[in-house]
């Protein structure tokens, strides 16, 4: 399965429209803990986590977008 890419542009033109967006945080550990900043919301997976597990913490609904450094 191919994972599609959007741009930032593309997530705020959806944004804008209403859509409801999912931001996952897909950094590693060491980025995560060292980042100065935090997406508000955003739902944190990290790289190495058994995303099967943890695919409850995602919504059935809406567009998914995971970001990392």
């Amino acid at each position: 399965m191919e994972i599609p890419r959007i741009s930032v542009a593309e997530v705020g033109a959806r944004l804008a429209h209403g859509a409801r967006v999912t931001f996952v945080d897909a950094r590693s550990a060491h980025a995560y803990e060292t980042a100065t900043e935090q997406l508000p919301g955003s739902v944190r997976i990290p790289p190495d986590a058994d995303v099967a597990q943890l695919s409850g913490r995602l919504p059935r609904e809406g567009l998914v977008v995971a970001y990392c450094t």
